[in-house]
């Protein structure tokens, strides 16, 4: 069977479709892929073809935009009209400016595929490809959002309801100028409802690329209504990395550290940051492991408890050290929650923010958001994620964690499954 994968975003994005891929691959199928120019070289190396999807991420949206999103804004003006327009705008219009591109290469990679696979970004523009083939669609979710997800997490349950919904409504008009012409192109009739509406009805896959065991009240609920919305658990593919020995032998050399990870997303200064992570370290007597990922920290000096590398393989780093810190992204979260070690959550962005919460709600870490977070404060959360139930509670959850192998293959499972009913028909 072929299989065509689309995912627009950074690593953290494309890596969960990607090791589907491969497993797609490794058992003789047809496998295709598209994703960001940057991320080329990363899919390639997995073994998969891939094509260019858009532009690169850093141009798509502007990184102050997605650190300093003003959903201040969306809740103070809850009940207005100008304030939530504005901060859905500013969200949509990239998704705008690109939809036409981005629909005629999603219409070339699905030429033929018995199954289309998307991840949310552009999801509405996959739904009317896989519409327009007639062929199975199923998306990959990194935490739950529609009308019953968790994006607004400061909300009480019923009121961020209605404002997902509002916000889900706001985003269709915004967007329906650009949907109707894809449509038109497509020769599909004219869409009357929210593609979410229509992905629904045609029943698509909604994979749950996380464990039930984080959001327990929300897989109580979707078991009592049917089989669309399966959780996996988090898809990795564990990838060793170049400076993996170095770091082991690091890690060896002393006490275990703390370990801060940072994302794909340059953090705004990287010199004021170290240097707040080096003081708050200092002062616990801790060293301090920093993974630089997305941040240029190649000039910036440190004292001697502080390490300062690029990406390592989390599998194999993160459970040699005495605590994580990291910016919420949902694979991050997963790997230290399968580490067994206590999580501080410092989040930019609202996705960010529902992994925070959740980690605070499992007790096993805490959560702050980066902008607000200082040396005094970073003292405070650290002190409190080093206490012994801390670390306790964490091997229990991460116990109940789905192992990475398992994850893929139940994915990989579910689209075979649901391109082969396809072809039954």
């Amino acid at each position: 069977m072929k299989f065509a994968l689309a995912c627009y975003g950074t690593r953290g994005d494309v890596e969960p479709c990607a090791a589907v891929g491969r497993e797609l691959l490794r058992r003789g199928h047809e496998v295709v892929m598209a994703v960001p120019p940057e991320l080329i070289g990363f899919v390639e190396s997995a073994g998969l073809e891939a094509i260019v999807y858009g532009p690169e991420v850093e141009s798509f949206w502007n990184a102050d935009f997605l650190r300093n999103s003003t959903w201040t804004d969306f809740f103070r003006n809850f009940w207005t009209v100008r304030g939530p327009i504005k901060v859905v705008r500013g969200a949509v219009e990239p998704l705008v400016q690109h939809w036409a591109e981005m629909s005629a290469t999603l219409k070339s990679l699905a030429d033929g595929a018995d199954l289309l696979f998307t991840g949310l970004i552009y999801r509405d523009a996959a739904a009317n490809v896989a519409e327009y083939y007639n062929i199975p669609l199923a998306t990959l979710h990194h935490f739950p959002i529609g009308a019953r997800g968790r994006l607004f997490q400061i909300l009480p349950s019923a009121l961020a309801r209605s404002a997902m919904t509002v916000l889900q409504w706001l985003a269709w008009h915004l967007t329906k100028k650009a949907e109707d012409a894809q449509r038109r192109e497509l020769g599909l009739p004219k869409a009357t409802v929210p593609a979410t509406q229509r992905i629904a009805e045609r029943r698509s896959l909604e994979i749950q690329a996380y464990d039930e065991v984080c959001f327990p009240e929300l897989a109580a609920e979707w078991a009592q209504q049917d089989d669309r919305r399966p959780f996996v658990g988090t898809l990795t593919m564990e990838l060793t990395t170049a400076g993996d020995d170095e770091v082991a032998s690091w890690i060896g050399a002393g006490t275990p550290p703390i370990c801060f990870s940072f994302g794909s997303l340059p953090v705004d200064s990287p010199t004021a940051t170290v240097e707040m992570i080096s003081s708050a370290c200092d002062q616990l007597g801790e060293r301090a492991l920093i993974c630089a990922a997305g941040t240029d920290f190649t000039d910036v000096s440190h004292r001697d408890h502080i390490k300062v590398v690029g990406t390592v393989n989390y599998a194999e780093t993160f459970p040699a050290c005495r605590a994580i810190v990291h910016h919420g992204g949902a694979g991050t979260t997963a790997a230290s929650l399968r580490a067994g070690v206590p999580t501080l959550v410092l989040w930019s962005t609202e996705d960010q923010s529902i992994w925070g919460a959740q980690v605070e709600k499992l007790k096993v870490g805490t959560v702050r958001r980066f902008s607000a977070t200082t040396r005094e404060s970073l003292v405070e959360d650290l002190r409190q994620i080093l206490d012994p139930e801390y670390g306790t509670r964490a091997r229990e959850i991460a116990a109940r964690m789905t192992k990475p192998a398992d994850s893929v293959a139940s994915a990989a499972d579910l689209l075979q499954k649901l391109a082969q009913s396809r072809r039954l028909v």
